[in-house]
């Protein structure tokens, strides 16, 4: 997460982030990057449907007449999508739910889809009525290795025999697609796609500029294997961040952009997607909207070398170290918050933990977070060269726990101890800033 900031000398400020492993969109990792899972109502009641019984779910498995029926009805809903046949794809809607359906295929004109299709989990009948859980499988045309999952909740009615959707929501716990916010508009660049709604195109190809110098810079700190592409969503404003990350908008405040990890499907590689919080975005210089993308373009190329076993300052210090690796900026402009800790004599006794980075949490103490980390993969790089950093952050990551992670590639990659490395540290924190 990426959020926007000025120092004393009115230095761009950019690169605030989390890394965490939560549940989004109910198949979807949060890599690095960061949210917190919210329950959506509308996708928490659809199992309560107007008309439901306390009959037990359905598993939608093949021999149930009326599952058979509504993944008839879902298949033929989903073909006319990737067809771009409107008229096939509402006639699977009950004619009640057919403006919106209308709209949305509209919304989804520019989405490249390469798939898309529903595994149901549960139906609930009652009557001619049935509440349905699903999971959305759907791919992307060149940045989706293998579909992606993310569970939604939808109502369908029984006519002469036939099934149609009234509704389709999120489902529990997850967001909002980006097609279900408005029209998407999409701008392709060198090394990546922006997808974004709201009438500015001259704001998305903003976005699809920064990310194509975001790439390069990320390759050339971050050697191996990786996309070297990312895929951009840019909301309207910052009530859609909220309602396409399933979480209050409010959080976002200040936050100008975060990267959510997308569960490939049969192990594939992960399909992160950066969102752009436009209004914090939007404030930064054309160099701070540069640092934010390259911050969180660093969680993408990063993305299978973290893990549970990765503390948040080498993942969110990592991210800004790439992010303000090669400019000219100072340490002080940089680390503007830590700068004044330490001349006020405050230099921190141990490496930021994981609480540091709290959602949430005070914006002074979390940019000394995010900027004693950034110190400590400098230190590392530094140290003992750029090649050792990125071996430690594998390492560490590679770790099977979290428990002695940092101590093993510590000890195998830097020959040193934490106790070692964090007294490194509080001297080139002190060095750097005084």
């Amino acid at each position: 997460m990426a959020g926007p900031g000025r120092d004393d000398d009115g230095a761009p400020r950019g690169g605030v982030g989390r890394r965490a492993v939560l549940p989004l969109l109910a198949g979807l990792l949060l890599a690095p990057g960061c949210t917190a899972p919210a329950r959506d109502p509308a996708g928490a009641g659809a199992s309560g449907a107007p008309g439901s019984s306390d009959a037990p779910d359905a598993s939608g498995a093949s021999g149930d007449p009326a599952a058979d029926g509504i993944r008839r009805t879902l298949e033929r809903r989903a073909a006319a999508l990737l067809d771009r046949d409107a008229a096939g794809h509402l006639a699977a809607f009950d004619p009640a739910a057919r403006g919106a359906a209308r709209a949305e295929f509209g919304n989804l004109a520019a989405v490249p889809l390469a798939s898309w299709a529903y595994h149901l989990t549960g139906v609930r009948r009652s009557g001619g009525r049935a509440a349905v859980r699903a999971e959305l499988r759907y791919g992307l045309t060149g940045h989706d290795a293998a579909p992606v999952a993310t569970p939604r909740a939808l109502e369908l009615t029984e006519r002469a025999g036939r099934w149609y959707v009234r509704a389709d929501r999120p489902g529990d716990g997850a967001g909002a697609q980006l097609w279900e916010q408005g029209a998407v508009r999409a701008v392709r660049g060198a090394h990546g796609l922006v997808l974004g709604t709201g009438p500015d195109e001259a704001r998305l190809r903003d976005v699809a500029a920064a990310a194509d110098r975001a790439v390069p810079a990320v390759e050339a700190a971050w050697p191996g294997r990786w996309a070297r592409r990312v895929l951009v969503l840019v909301p309207e404003d910052l009530t859609a961040v909220g309602g396409l990350l399933g979480a209050p908008a409010a959080g976002y405040r200040g936050i100008a952009a975060v990267t959510t990890g997308e569960t490939g499907r049969r192990g594939a590689a992960p399909a992160d997607r950066i969102v752009v919080n436009p209004e914090a975005y939007g404030q930064l210089s054309a160099h701070g909207r540069e640092i934010v993308l390259t911050h969180e373009t660093t969680h993408v190329a990063t993305r299978t070398a973290t893990s549970a076993a990765t503390p948040s300052w080498l993942s969110e210090g990592f991210a800004d170290w790439v992010a303000y690796r090669g400019t000219e900026l100072t340490a002080g402009q940089i680390a503007p918050e830590l700068r004044r800790a330490v001349r006020r004599g405050e230099v921190p006794g141990a490496l930021p933990a994981d609480a540091d980075f709290a959602f949430g949490a005070d914006p002074a103490p979390l940019a000394r977070a995010y900027e004693g980390g950034r110190l400590a993969c400098e230190l590392i790089a530094a140290r003992w060269g750029e090649e050792r950093l990125t071996a430690f952050y594998r390492a560490v990551g590679a770790h099977p726990g979290r428990a002695g992670a940092v101590r093993k590639a510590a000890r195998d990659v830097l020959s040193t101890t934490p106790e070692s490395l964090t007294e490194r540290w509080r001297d080139h924190v002190r060095r750097s800033l005084r």
